[in-house]
């Protein structure tokens, strides 16, 4: 059945799975029938064992800095990241707009985070 786009406004993460980027290390499409509600948005899930494990602590599964994409903040913009470019980073999952602002952000992950935490901390008291 086809999503309305007022629905899917309500969607975190475009339909992806959260548990998905640890435990897959991939980007999967969660199931319209495996659904949480948390801070106003629907959550999908892939499986049920995905579900309990975000539901035990969502906090953990949510993508670091408001899932913006982590090198326009590191060079002082807030973009909105895809859900489809990721890397996980120590406990975080962190958000790039595109495969080339992953890479980025791979080749030096530690300068990169460094500045987008900083430009975060202060665009966001």
């Amino acid at each position: 059945m086809p999503v309305s786009s007022a629905m899917a406004q309500d969607w975190a993460l475009d339909g992806m799975d959260p548990v998905s980027y640890w435990a897959e290390n991939a980007a999967v499409p969660g199931r319209s029938d495996l659904v949480t509600l948390w801070r106003g948005k629907e959550w999908h899930f892939a499986s049920e064992q995905n579900r309990s494990l975000f539901e035990a602590n969502p906090g953990a599964y949510a993508p670091g800095l408001g899932g913006l994409c982590v090198v326009a903040l590191s060079e002082g913009r807030s973009e909105p990241g895809n859900p489809r470019y990721f890397v996980v980073i120590g406990q975080r999952t962190y958000f790039l707009r595109t495969e080339q602002a992953r890479q980025r952000l791979l080749a030096d992950p530690q300068h990169v985070l460094m500045r987008a935490k900083a430009f975060w901390t202060r665009t966001n008291p």
